[in-house]
């Protein structure tokens, strides 16, 4: 099933218009489909109402099927519009297919060729309207901190760094690695109320453990061989902001008891120091490791873990929001761009389709590497999915290794992630309501009924 973008018939043969609509209908029954029979009138409907496709017989008194052409291409540029010509006037509809027009079909109409017009030329509108949603979402993105994205897991996401920001306790965060546990992090700290000071993150695994502590709480001249002074410790110097313990279940047994001690005391004591120091940070931690499990085999304290799982996150692995591929990569590239200071590049709609079709166990990293690749690897202004089969290739990955999946079964996969996304923010928006959702997406209430019905979907859900 698929999201109904609206067919617009324009002919001043009132019983060819009627037949024509009762053959499509037949054949799209969720497509919403309007007949109209001159220009001026077609032009004050789509002014009103949202269509795809547009079906408009070349020659109509008035304004002709031409003019009708410019004006509504003029004002609305992603319309696809299908001439309906004479045998005799071809050639004036191949003059049309230069100023715009989509595709054009001679009279008597073959339904047959109808039927492969009409659906090539939805498609090209679900896909060019699939692109302005993402573009739009991609507009919205409001800097580096930004969580992109606009499935319901990652507005879930959002909204759950939006709370925990609101208050001062230990968050810890959770997710495979890749997702973005921290740029979550970096989330949370602009929106509270510690912005204004400084988000130091440590990742725990890179320092070696007799390093660690200094690095963590500092130490004072002469503390140990080499300390030839005193140096503040990352806890000292993030005092009133923010401290992103990464990968905390890295660290040692020794360290996880000062580290305990110091969030219990609100202060550290440096290697080698007499006193403590106080000190005001707001600790957040990181994991892709199971600290329930470690606590069971004895290498995770059990108080330190509820002393971070005080508030927790879970980062979705990219898997499990498919819908957000297509969005994360525009904006990877958009950024790659900017990064190696080129003109802005465009991935054209079928390389983003093909790019959700693919795994990526490595989740948001790994997209934004292969994305970064791609950058550099394509020439011009337009990617295309011939440069993704050069990048694949360049790596070494073969379809069986890719687990590409079959061409129906992939298309199937696009064509229900993106449904599922639409029918989300449309009952979102709609509040739970099927009747108001099926008024704002053109669809009837039928057809929604049977795509939430496909999609297991429960409108109650949204109010």
């Amino acid at each position: 099933m698929t999201v109904s973008v609206g067919i617009l018939l324009v002919d001043d043969e009132k019983d060819f218009a009627t037949g024509l609509a009762r053959l499509l209908g037949r054949k799209h029954p969720d497509e919403r489909i309007v007949a109209v029979h001159s220009g001026a009138e077609a032009l004050a409907l789509l002014e009103k109402e949202p269509f795809g496709l547009m079906l408009t017989d070349l020659n109509m008194p008035g304004m002709d099927g031409v003019d009708l052409l410019r004006q509504a291409k003029g004002a609305h540029p992603d319309l696809s519009v299908v001439m309906l010509t004479a045998y005799g006037t071809v050639e004036t509809a191949v003059d049309a297919l230069k100023i715009g027009a989509y595709d054009f079909l001679t009279k008597p109409v073959e339904p047959e060729n109808l039927f492969l017009v009409v659906e090539r030329g939805l498609e090209r509108s679900r896909l060019l309207g699939e692109n302005a949603r993402l573009q739009n979402l991609l507009a919205r993105t409001n800097g580096p901190n930004e969580l992109v994205g606009d499935s319901l897991a990652i507005r879930r996401l959002k909204d759950g760094a939006a709370a925990v920001a609101e208050s001062d306790y230990t968050v810890l965060i959770r997710g495979e690695s890749g997702t973005g546990k921290e740029l979550v992090a970096r989330t949370i700290h602009q929106l509270s109320g510690r912005r204004k000071k400084p988000l130091i993150t440590v990742n725990c695994p890179a320092i070696p453990d007799q390093l660690l502590e200094s690095e963590l709480f500092g130490h004072v001249k002469g503390a140990f061989t080499g300390a030839d002074r005193d140096r503040k410790g990352i806890f000292i110097s993030a005092n009133g902001g923010t401290l992103l313990l990464d990968e905390i279940g890295d660290i040692s047994p020794g360290i996880q008891t000062k580290l305990l001690r110091a969030l219990q005391e609100g202060e550290v004591r440096p290697v080698g120091a007499n006193k403590p120091i106080p000190v005001d940070v707001r600790i957040l931690a990181s994991t892709n490791q199971p600290l329930e499990d470690k606590i069971k085999d004895n290498s995770f304290r059990e108080d330190l873990y509820y002393r971070l799982n005080v508030l927790s996150l879970t980062v979705p692995a990219l898997r499990e929001r498919s819908e957000d591929v297509a969005i994360l990569a525009r904006h990877f590239l958009a950024t790659s761009c900017e990064e190696m200071k080129v003109k802005p590049k465009v991935m054209s709609p079928e390389a983003v389709a093909y790019l959700t079709t693919k795994s990526w166990p490595g989740n948001v990293r790994e997209l934004q590497n292969f994305i970064r690749r791609l950058a550099v690897f394509s020439s011009g202004e337009s990617l295309e999915l011939a440069h993704i089969r050069l990048v694949e290739g360049l790596d070494g990955a073969s379809g069986e290794k890719r687990g590409l999946s079959p061409y129906k079964d992939a298309k199937d996969k696009v064509i229900d992630d993106f449904t599922r996304a639409y029918i989300e923010e449309l009952l979102t928006k709609a509040k739970g309501n099927v009747s108001e959702a099926a008024r704002q997406s053109g669809l009837s209430r039928v057809a929604l009924q049977k795509i939430l019905k496909r999609l297991e979907m429960d409108a109650g859900s949204y109010k």
